[in-house]
């Protein structure tokens, strides 16, 4: 048996398996109740753990299998690439949202932080 096959018997987790921090912040991710938000930040100081980059990173590599839109930039501007699916997400939840001006590239809104952010106040009992 080879030094790398007998690495890999040795590690009782499954390949598969999300890291425990991942976990975590997608937990997060999944109280945060519909029409609300938390930035990346939030999310970090709620788990008393990393920081907006670990967070963000989570939610770019996992985070397609929870409520994702509800997870933000602290400026309110939308997920870039990703800004017309979550937008639909955010009317259709009516979150707050800021209209863009004429100036503003694209036309497209920004999210309300002011309204719409989520303290995570009594932990969203019997939200999803």
């Amino acid at each position: 048996m080879s030094e790398e096959s007998l690495a890999d018997t040795a590690r009782p987790e499954r390949a598969d398996a999300l890291p425990e921090y991942a976990e975590r912040v997608l937990e997060v991710a999944e109280l945060i109740p519909p029409g609300r938000v938390m930035t990346y930040g939030d999310v970090a100081e709620w788990l008393e753990e990393g920081g907006p980059r670990q967070v963000g990173r989570v939610m770019a590599l996992y985070g397609g299998a929870v409520p994702w839109w509800r997870v933000v930039r602290a400026d309110g501007v939308l997920l870039p690439g990703h800004e017309l699916r979550a937008l639909e997400h955010y009317r259709a939840e009516g979150t707050p949202l800021k209209e863009a001006s004429r100036a503003a590239e694209g036309h497209l809104p920004r999210l309300d932080m002011r309204r719409a952010r989520w303290d995570g106040g009594g932990r969203a009992q019997g939200h999803t």
